[in-house]
């Protein structure tokens, strides 16, 4: 089975992509992650939920997650405000990682492979340096453990 034979339809988004619509798509469709466009539509980076995640809580709480229970509710609902006014670029780390990205001909095992030293929860699949779908973590185990 090749990547291709795999690959999902998966949003995309922009580097200008407002960073709330992004979370938002992410939280809406239970996404672990979305891939990234540069401006001419070829992939740049992924950027994992968790990524997220970390932009929006603040450095303190993660140093100390013990702060978190003397945060009030009020002050928890508007995590999410970090987001505002934010891009997708914004979110992303200074020097994005390699681009977990696989050929639309290469095999299962070696998108698996790709997907394990990346330790990324999505892989973007490419034919021509254009993304033709996504794998995620998810797709590849229900395929890797289904019985036969």
């Amino acid at each position: 089975m090749h990547a291709s034979d795999l690959a999902e339809e998966y949003p995309l988004v922009g580097l200008d992509t407002d960073a709330l619509e992004a979370a938002q798509i992410m939280a809406k469709r239970r996404l672990p992650g979305l891939v990234v466009t540069d401006e001419s539509g070829r992939p740049y980076a992924i950027l994992p939920a968790s990524q997220v995640v970390k932009f929006v809580v603040p450095r303190y709480i993660q140093a100390d997650p013990s702060l978190a229970g003397v945060i009030d509710e009020p002050a928890a609902d508007k995590i999410a405000a970090q987001l505002s006014g934010k891009r997708v670029r914004d979110l992303l780390p200074d020097n994005p990682h390699e681009l977990p990205t696989v050929n639309a001909d290469d095999t299962m095992l070696e998108l698996a492979a790709i997907m394990a030293r990346m330790r990324s929860p999505l892989v973007a699949v490419l034919s021509d340096d254009r993304i033709v779908g996504v794998v995620t973590a998810s797709r590849l185990l229900s395929l890797i453990c289904a019985t036969p």
